[in-house]
């Protein structure tokens, strides 16, 4: 049996699957938290706590299992910059830190339109533009020995190669870097002086070479074990439904962030002030997309709980008509800027309650995004929240469409798939009709009218 590993850095946790080529399933997965080092010279990425993680990881699966390729996929707004010898050119800058909104203003004047790259302004460094704007003017001689900007997947690719190259999924990802209807840099990347140092643009499933020998030796890999370049990772999830699925239908992705994106849906406006955006898939075609920080949401509001709750929980909640209304995490998604709000004092709740409540608040949070986005067809969810009944069940409700729950984790498998010929997975399953679904109906009607 051949086995793909997968680099999978989420924004919270950082894992490395090793997925089965023939069952696509993950068959052993190493974890550890994907912790931000606060500086100095600002709070960044711990690279090299991971690269010794990742080596670690492939290490034990290719002495236990065997390892045939390896794939990776990572969060967005994100990139890597090389110096010459192809080290770090300075600490890959996390993307909460708040220093890129002290030059604002300039960037407002120098960012291209949302109308030719699909990019809302988004605070923080969630434009990557934002941070690389921010980077070239506050840090001393960083332009001048920065030669190659990567990426973030590819930036592991690159580790792992010794080949830089970047990838349009994460150059479409609300980075102000990407023109999605021209297949190219935008007018930021050119007025700025960055697209020398742009690395060549190739597909996510290009394989760039075999590992460095290096890496062979230090991990036991055959030195022909190939590279495959990767893989945003909300795009990793919809990859494995693109080679599928016949159109309409849309892919929530959640970890955390949520992101819904639809393929096929009803031709809409978007509305950069919510959250919208445009994607680019794998193929490089646009997809209109909405996110919220979802999974940070259910993180603040109920901690390490996993569907702790029973059937007379929710319908205690029904009959009593407890809401969550949003925003928990306000700088992002559908409603920014506005303050959260319990219905009930939310210290009266059983812990079960309470977790009901807050999982029909992520799934209207959800249902909003797929509405913004023209979504048609059927719902596909993606990651830890396929597991949570309460969530599915008035997603399907407030929606009035079918959902199905995809088993297991989406990015990983979604980026496997770039290496097994396109196979899709065949773990949908579609989740029943929902229990008093007119009850779900009408608390979804009556939290909408509240806002």
């Amino acid at each position: 049996m051949r086995h793909i590993a997968v680099i999978d850095i989420g924004k919270t946790n950082a894992k490395v699957a090793l997925v089965a080529r023939e069952s696509l399933t993950e068959v052993a997965v190493m974890r550890r938290p994907n912790a931000v080092l606060k500086g100095p010279p600002y709070p960044h990425y711990d690279i090299e706590g991971l690269w010794d993680f990742i080596l670690d990881a492939l290490r034990r699966f290719q002495a236990q299992f065997g390892v045939d390729a390896i794939s990776m996929t990572t969060h967005g707004a994100s990139a890597v910059l090389l110096d010459d010898e192809g080290k770090l050119a300075a600490p890959a800058l996390d993307y909460e830190f708040d220093g890129p909104d002290g030059l604002a203003a300039e960037y407002d004047a120098a960012r291209p339109p949302f109308a030719e790259t699909g990019s809302p302004r988004l605070p923080l460094g969630l434009n990557l533009g934002a941070q690389l704007f921010w980077l070239f003017r506050t840090v001393p001689g960083l332009l001048e020995r920065t030669r190659t900007i990567l990426t973030y997947p590819q930036y592991w690719a690159f580790r792992l190669s010794g080949v830089a190259v970047n990838e349009v999924t994460s150059l479409g990802c609300h980075t102000d870097l990407w023109d999605p209807e021209a297949g190219r840099y935008s007018t930021l990347v050119e007025r700025e002086g960055w697209a020398v140092l742009m690395a060549p643009v190739v597909r996510a499933s290009d394989r760039l070479g075999p590992v460095l020998p290096q890496i062979a030796s230090a991990t036991g890999l055959a030195p022909a074990t190939p590279v495959i370049c990767g893989i945003h990772d909300s795009n990793a999830s919809l990859y494995a439904h693109l080679v599928a699925r016949d159109e309409p239908f849309a892919v929530v992705s959640t970890g955390t962030w949520v992101i819904s994106m639809a393929m096929g849906g009803a031709k809409v406006t978007l509305d950069p002030a919510r959250d919208t955006l445009v994607n680019v898939n794998a193929h490089g075609d646009a997809v209109p997309s909405a996110r919220f920080m979802g999974g940070r949401e259910f993180e603040r509001l109920i901690g390490d709980a996993r569907n702790a709750h029973a059937a007379a929980d929710v319908d205690a909640v029904l009959a009593r008509g407890v809401m969550l209304l949003p925003a928990v995490e306000n700088q992002s998604g559908p409603f920014q800027g506005r303050k959260a709000e319990w219905t009930v004092d939310a210290a009266t709740l059983a812990p079960a309650e309470r977790f009901v409540v807050v999982s029909f608040y992520l799934a209207l949070m959800t249902a909003t995004g797929l509405e913004i986005v023209g979504a048609q067809g059927p719902v596909l969810v993606e990651g830890p929240f396929a597991q949570n009944a309460a969530y599915l069940d008035m997603l399907a409700a407030s929606t009035g469409r079918p959902v199905e729950a995809v088993a297991g984790t989406g990015t990983s498998v979604g980026a496997a798939l770039l290496d097994a010929d396109g196979r899709p997975p065949s773990t949908d399953r579609a989740n029943p009709r929902p229990r008093h679904e007119a009850a779900l109906r009408r608390y979804a009607s009556a939290w909408q009218a509240r806002l």
